[in-house]
This record gives C-alpha cells, sequence and structure tokens, in this order.
C-alpha cells in the first residue's frame, strides 16, 4: 500500500523545500502539503515544519483549526517536528512578550542571551544562522546512519528547555549549550532544518519516513 505523508500547511514554514526533500528521499510516498483534515487523518506519518514567531504560529493553527490534528498525531502516528515544529510543541514562548503554546511537551521556549561570546571575545550574531555540530544524547532510529557531531543547518533566535531530561535527544553548543532534538515515543521534532542540510539532513528524513515506533 503507497504510503501517505502529510506536510501540515497552515500558511507558514518552507513547505514546498521540505516536501520535496521527503520525495526525494521516498519516491514511492504520496506526499501532500495539506490542512485538509481528513487526508491528515487518513496519513501514515505527519511532518509539521515553521519559521517565524510563535505567536503568529499559534494564530495560523487555529485559523486552520488544526490544534485537534496535531494533538492527535502526536499521539498515533509518526510525527516529526522541524524548527517551529519543535517550538509549539512545549507550553510557553517568552517571544512576543510571552506566547501560549500547545502543551504537548513540558518546557518553555527561550531567546538566545544578547551578548554570548564567541572565541575572538565578540559576540555570536543572533539569529544563530549556519551549519552546526549536532552532539547525539540518546540512541534513536532517526540517528541511523548519521555521525554523532553530523553539522546540520539552523536558522533560529529561541530554542527548547524542556522540563523532562529524558526527551532530550540531541543538543548543540552555540555560545550556550542547547536543545537541538527531541524524542517521546512516536514523536521526533529538531530546531534545525533537514531539508537544508544536505546528505546527513536527507537520512535524517529517510529514517523517518522508514521508522515504525514501537
Amino acid at each position: 500500500m503507497t504510503q501517505k505523508i502529510a506536510v501540515l500547511d497552515y500558511g507558514m514554514g518552507n513547505l514546498r523545500s521540505v516536501s520535496k526533500a521527503i520525495e526525494h528521499v521516498a519516491p514511492g510516498a504520496k506526499v501532500r502539503v495539506t490542512d485538509e483534515h481528513a487526508w491528515i487523518k487518513a496519513a501514515d506519518r505527519i511532518v509539521f515544519p515553521g519559521q517565524g514567531a510563535a505567536r503568529d504560529c499559534m494564530a495560523a493553527i487555529g485559523e486552520h483549526h488544526l490544534n485537534r490534528e496535531v494533538r492527535e498525531a502526536v499521539q498515533n502516528k509518526p510525527f516529526l517536528g522541524i524548527c517551529m515544529g519543535l517550538q509549539v510543541l512545549m507550553d510557553f514562548s517568552e517571544e512576543n512578550g510571552g506566547t501560549n503554546l500547545l502543551g504537548i511537551l513540558p518546557g518553555e521556549v527561550r531567546r538566545f542571551p544578547a551578548h554570548m561570546p564567541a572565541g575572538n571575545d565578540l559576540p555570536l550574531k543572533i539569529p544563530h544562522m549556519g551549519w552546526s555540530r549536532v552532539e547525539q544524547r540518546q540512541p534513536h532510529p532517526l540517528w541511523k546512519g548519521i555521525d554523532d557531531g553530523a553539522r546540520f543547518y539552523f536558522v533560529h533566535s529561541y530554542h527548547v528547555v524542556p522540563r523532562q531530561p529524558e526527551v532530550i535527544a540531541a543538543t548543540t553548543d552555540y555560545g550556550v549549550e542547547f536543545v537541538s532534538a527531541v524524542a517521546r515515543d512516536n514523536l521526533f521534532a529538531v530546531q534545525f532544518h533537514p531539508e537544508k542540510s544536505a546528505d546527513a539532513g536527507l537520512r535524517l528524513l529517510k529514517n523517518f519516513v522508514n521508522w515504525e515506533p514501537a
């Protein structure tokens, strides 16, 4: 049976590049960028990409009436969050003076400190933009074939702070050590952009397509 993969469309995020990358690693799958509830419910896997401000993201999710669909997908099918698709899983973001999020994973989203020193005593730039090492903190099927410390592409000014250490799947150092991936049951979410991360990113997407959570 042809696998159906839904890339959630709530009007934000680099949806086309995400869907094309998934089509590349899963040529036999039916990949659709969609906000159609029936198609999302029928999908075998869910990808939740996104970028931008937390408040705008939450408003867009509400306008597309996707809150229930996201919560249901997290409970019962392989689910991959990307960038903002990681951050909105937390309880609260300090962005825009404070924004309540989906509350699927206990934790907060915080801004990087304003003056983080680089090795030359100059401040690191915010947003964190470019390639950084991802240090794997727990074994997981989505790391298969990916070297510990492999570089992935990031674009973000905020980072997640989960309250449950056991969900931390990877960390990255950018002046401070921050959580760059989380995992729980059938959920895996990353701060970086696998669709922009060359071979390592494509391998992670391929691993997700083939992942069968216990």
